[in-house]
C-alpha cells in the first residue's frame, strides 16, 4: 500500500491541467512532463514496447506468459487534469486511520470535508485517505488510475506464477477537455478489448455515459444611449436572459441524476453589444439526445425571428454512448464484475453521468468499459482518494488479466 500511495503522491505533484483554448495535442506543455516519468518508469518495471509518439500517447506491452492463444486487453488512463480548477502546487495531506470526523483541508480558509456533506467518507473510516489543501485538486482525475495500473503491471512483472495473456497498456492526454481519444492509434494499440480505470468509488463498472454535445451561443447587439433606445436598442445581455429561461428549468446537474438529461450553462459572459453562453448537452438515449439538441436550434430560431437574426449557435457532437458498442461483447463486463466478486467487491454497475475515453475508444473499435479508480468529488478542492481503494484496483487488474488467460 505504501508503495501505491509514493507513486501516487508523485504523479499529483506534477501539473498537468489542459486547456480546452489550444490547439495543440497535448493541449499544454507540462502534460509532457508526467508523460516523459511514465514512459521512464514503464521501462524501469520491466515493460516492453514502450512507445511515446509526437502527440504524448504512451503505449507498453507486458507479453504473455501463456503457450495458450488468449485474447490480448488493454488498460488505459489519461494523465491530464481538468481546466475547470486549478491543478497547479498540488499539496495532498495525508489522512491516516480516518476517524469519520470532520476533516480540516485548509484551517485558514475555513475549508472542511464533513462526512456531514459528503457521506461516502463513512465508508472509508478507519483507511488512509489522500485529500487536497483546500487550495487545488487533487489529480485522483485519472493519476489514481494511472497509478493502479503502474502497479499492477509491475506486480505482474515480478509475479510470473500468475498466468496473463499480452497486456497492452495505454495513458492519453486531454481527456479532460473531451479529445483524449483523438489521435489515439487503436490499431496500433492491438488490443480486443480495454478497460479504463477512470471511474470513482470502489466498485464501480460502467458501460453506459452520457451523449454528449457542446454547445456555443454568441448574441450581436446593438448599443444606444438608453435615453433614447425605446426601438433602437438591442441588449445582447437580455437576450441571453431570455435564452437562459427557455430551457427547461429543472433539466439541469443540479436537479437531474441516473439517465436523466440536462444542460448545463457552464460560462457567460457579455456587454450590451456582445454576449456569449457555453453550454453542454448530455443524455443517455439517443433520440432524446437529438431532440434536446433541437430543441435549443428551436429556442435560437424563434429569438432570431424576434431580434432580426442577431444569434450564432453552433452545436458540436463531443461523444456518444459506449453501450451500443459494448453490448455486443458484454462478456468483456462479465469479466470485470467476475473480477471483482472474486476479490469481495461489490460491483456497482451504473451510467456514467459524464465521459471517459472509453466511450470515444468504443465507437473507434476497442470496446473500453470504465472500472473505479477509487476517488470522490472530482474536479474540485474536495476530492479526495482512499489509498485501500486503490490498492483494490490493482487487484482487480490483476485478476482481470487472469481471467482472461483461464477462459
Amino acid at each position: 500500500m505504501q508503495d501505491i500511495l509514493d507513486r501516487f503522491l508523485s504523479y499529483v505533484k506534477i501539473d498537468t491541467q489542459s486547456d480546452a483554448s489550444s490547439n495543440t495535442t497535448p493541449s499544454t506543455a507540462k502534460q509532457w512532463d508526467l508523460a516523459n516519468k511514465l514512459v521512464t518508469e514503464l521501462k524501469e518495471i520491466g515493460m516492453q514496447d514502450v512507445t511515446i509518439d509526437e502527440n504524448a500517447y504512451i503505449m507498453a506491452t507486458l507479453p504473455s506468459n501463456v503457450d495458450k492463444d488468449v485474447p490480448t486487453i488493454g488498460f488505459v488512463a489519461h494523465f491530464d487534469t481538468t481546466p475547470d480548477f486549478s491543478g497547479t502546487n498540488v499539496n495532498p495531506q495525508i489522512i491516516r486511520n480516518y476517524d469519520g470526523k470532520d476533516i480540516v483541508l485548509n484551517a485558514e480558509k475555513n475549508i472542511i470535508l464533513s462526512p456531514d456533506y459528503f457521506e461516502d467518507l463513512m465508508q472509508y473510516k478507519g483507511q488512509t485517505i489522500v485529500t487536497t489543501d483546500g487550495t487545488t485538486l487533487l489529480g485522483a482525475d485519472d493519476k489514481a488510475g494511472i497509478t493502479e495500473i503502474m502497479t499492477a503491471m509491475e506486480y505482474l512483472v515480478a509475479h510470473p506464477e500468475v498466468k496473463h495473456g499480452k497486456i497492452r497498456v495505454g495513458f492519453t492526454p486531454d481527456e479532460e477537455i473531451g479529445r483524449g481519444a483523438h489521435k489515439f492509434d487503436v490499431e496500433k494499440f492491438g488490443a480486443e478489448w480495454a478497460y479504463t480505470m477512470d471511474g470513482s468509488q470502489i466498485g464501480e463498472l460502467e458501460y453506459e455515459n452520457f451523449n454528449a454535445a457542446g454547445a456555443n451561443i454568441k448574441i450581436h447587439g446593438k448599443s444606444v444611449h438608453p435615453g433614447y433606445a425605446k426601438g433602437k436598442m438591442i441588449n445582447a445581455i437580455g437576450i441571453a436572459q431570455e435564452i437562459m429561461a427557455a430551457l427547461p428549468k429543472n433539466e439541469v446537474p443540479e436537479q437531474t441524476s441516473g439517465r436523466e438529461g440536462f444542460y448545463h450553462i457552464h460560462t457567460i459572459k457579455g456587454e450590451i453589444e456582445n454576449a456569449e453562453l457555453g453550454l453542454i448537452i448530455r443524455d443517455h438515449d439517443r433520440n432524446s439526445f437529438e431532440n434536446r439538441k433541437k430543441g435549443l436550434e428551436t429556442i435560437i430560431f424563434k429569438l432570431n425571428e424576434k431580434y432580426n437574426n442577431c444569434i450564432e449557435l453552433s452545436i458540436k457532437d463531443q461523444y456518444f454512448n459506449m453501450k451500443e458498442k459494448v453490448m455486443p461483447v458484454y462478456h468483456i463486463v462479465e469479466t470485470a464484475k467476475e473480477a471483482m466478486e472474486a476479490l469481495n467487491i461489490t460491483p456497482i454497475i451504473k451510467p456514467i453521468r459524464g465521459g471517459t475515453d472509453g466511450s470515444q475508444l468504443s465507437y473507434m473499435g476497442l470496446p473500453c468499459p470504465n472500472i473505479f479508480a477509487g476517488g470522490h468529488n472530482f474536479h474540485g478542492k474536495y476530492e479526495y482518494v482512499p489509498v485501500e481503494s486503490m490498492e483494490k484496483a490493482v487487484e482487480v487488474i490483476v485478476k482481470i488479466c487472469e481471467l482472461t488467460a483461464t477462459k
